[in-house]
């Protein structure tokens, strides 16, 4: 993915599909190879609700979850997907699970890993300087939007609707996504999975820098779950990675190096 010279042409596109809306916004390549790709983003997010939705008793994931199917059975996706929540399991020391009440659920990689992937599916469409796929708010971005201009993602305030706590720019980097996990959307649906009940913290968002959505989206639901104290240490110690965690209580806490992405 070339820098560009001058600014691009910009396709955008908004989709709502897994229960969220998918916004896309394309810099550069032909509008029409663009639009092409476009659809087959928008097809393959589809493609993934239609696997991976637990929602419906005829998703492969449901039918793999209830014995009427193995895992050699499934779309190879499937085996992807739990190879990477089985990692980030272990990586996590089991905060992050792909269980949930005892039964699979991927749910809390799946949204991030279709996102990215999407993202790069655009990126590699020939003359494309830029992408970014929002999907529920959690980020991918690649390339950059124009000449001299990074991408930059404002992250909500959780106890201040419509506000900003913070403003995280990609400048100097090619790769970067930005993923919040916490109550202010969806409620309470973060689960303990040392309890198997809703996780009880101080916390009421985080949010993951990291290069990957796969992986930044597994890190915010695994901190959250550990709570303020635990969940900032465990994110200090993982490379190439930086969050912002805000309690109930209006406290902000940072990792180290986050103050590089503000702006």
């Amino acid at each position: 993915m070339a820098e560009p010279t001058q600014a691009p042409a910009a396709v955008r596109h908004a989709e709502e599909v897994m229960g969220t809306v998918f916004s896309f916004d394309v810099r550069g390549g032909d509008p029409g190879a663009v639009r092409s790709a476009l659809e087959e983003a928008v097809a393959g997010l589809r493609r993934v609700d239609e696997v991976f939705s637990t929602y419906r008793d005829d998703s492969q994931i449901s039918r793999l979850a209830c014995g009427e199917l193995t895992v050699d059975d499934c779309a190879p996706e499937v085996a992807e997907v739990l190879d990477l929540g089985a990692e980030a399991e272990r990586l996590s020391e089991g905060w992050f699970s792909t269980t949930y009440e005892g039964r699979l659920d991927p749910t809390g990689i799946v949204k991030g890993w279709s996102v990215e992937r999407a993202a790069r599916r655009l990126a590699d469409v020939a003359g494309v300087t830029g992408v970014s796929v929002n999907g529920g708010g959690d980020v991918q971005l690649l390339g950059v939007p124009g000449p001299q201009r990074p991408w930059r993602v404002g992250i909500s305030d959780p106890l201040r609707p419509g506000g900003l706590a913070a403003v995280i720019s990609a400048a100097g980097l090619t790769e970067l996504a930005v993923a919040t996990s916490g109550t202010a959307e969806r409620g309470t649906h973060i689960v303990d999975p040392r309890t198997g009940r809703s996780a009880v913290t101080d916390l009421v968002a985080v949010t993951v820098v990291a290069p990957e959505l796969t992986w930044a989206d597994c890190w915010a639901t695994a901190a959250f779950a550990m709570g303020s104290r635990q969940g900032l240490r465990w994110l200090e110690a993982l490379p190439g990675v930086e969050a912002l965690l805000i309690t109930a209580g209006d406290e902000v806490r940072c990792t180290g190096g986050l103050a590089a992405r503000l702006g």
